[in-house]
């Protein structure tokens, strides 16, 4: 286990350091529709792998989202990285707070793309018993993707997106971080954090909304953004692309207090804390 190395892939050369973790459908190729066209001379980006996935698809562990976060400060620490940014999609975005909760003085900005908050996700019945047949039952993983990206796209990318998923994830791993990110609560750890968080979500996801992001998100963080991108759902990497880069960027280049969240779409800013409801 400690000699456990996440696999990645480093992209840029710039100065201002990022790790990116994908969420619970896919590895580090999910960020594949952004790569062209990141800034790569500000930025220097590490995209993983979590354990269950990609090139660490056979690594065993526990497969939850603290795990996860010490595979990433280990990863860091072996990189050289003492401060850098984070971005997180869905699943991810529930890994990379929890790196913040465990090395608050590490990260520079936090960026959650669809974030699973930090209380979980907790589902009715009906919900979870879709969610956790997914592992085993391709068709339950498209009505997945079907609903969260508001019903509207191709049947043609529906199918690819699922079988990027079969291919690159365990099929147990998958079932195990479900029950971790959905199930585990950390929002006392992050609560009133001053780190600047950006939450980019997609209008056409109902899941995982701007409406949940304003109850959890923009109440924790004390430095808080939200970016409503219109013509995105659940994964904005690959429906908004241009957008996704044009937001995030600006608010990761943001290091001298402006903030900001950039692109087109509907931005919210926030300064407070509080307490902010289990998510429904």
């Amino acid at each position: 286990m400690a000699s456990f190395v996440l696999p990645h892939a480093l992209h840029g050369s710039g100065s201002h350091k990022v790790i990116a973790v994908h969420g619970w459908f896919a590895d580090r190729s999910a960020f594949d529709p952004v790569l062209p066209d990141l800034d790569r001379d500000t930025f220097q980006y590490a995209l993983v792998d979590l354990r269950g996935y990609g090139e660490a698809r056979a690594e065993t562990g526990a497969y939850t989202t603290g795990e996860g976060a010490a595979d990433v400060l280990a990863l860091a620490d072996l990189l050289g990285w003492e401060r850098f940014s984070l971005i997180g999609h869905s699943m991810g975005g529930s890994v990379v707070q929890r790196v913040l909760a465990a090395a608050p003085h590490r990260v520079r900005r936090l960026v959650g793309i669809s974030p699973v908050p930090a209380s979980g996700m907790p589902m009715p019945p009906q919900q979870w018993e879709l969610f956790a047949s997914a592992a085993h039952t391709p068709e339950n993983r498209r009505a997945i993707i079907d609903l969260t990206t508001g019903g509207r796209r191709p049947a043609a990318w529906l199918d690819r997106m699922v079988r990027r998923s079969l291919e690159r994830s365990d099929p147990k791993a998958f079932r195990a971080w479900l029950d971790s990110w959905a199930g585990d609560g950390f929002a006392a750890e992050v609560e009133g954090s001053a780190v600047p968080a950006l939450a980019v979500t997609g209008a056409l996801d109902p899941a995982l909304s701007a409406e949940l992001a304003r109850q959890t998100w923009m109440r924790w963080y004390t430095d808080s953004t939200l970016l409503d991108l219109p013509s995105a759902g659940h994964y904005a990497m690959d429906e908004t692309p241009l957008e996704l880069i044009r937001a995030v960027e600006d608010f990761l280049r943001a290091d001298d207090g402006a903030g900001g969240g950039g692109g087109d779409g509907h931005a919210e800013g926030r300064g407070h804390g509080g307490d902010g409801p289990a998510a429904g």
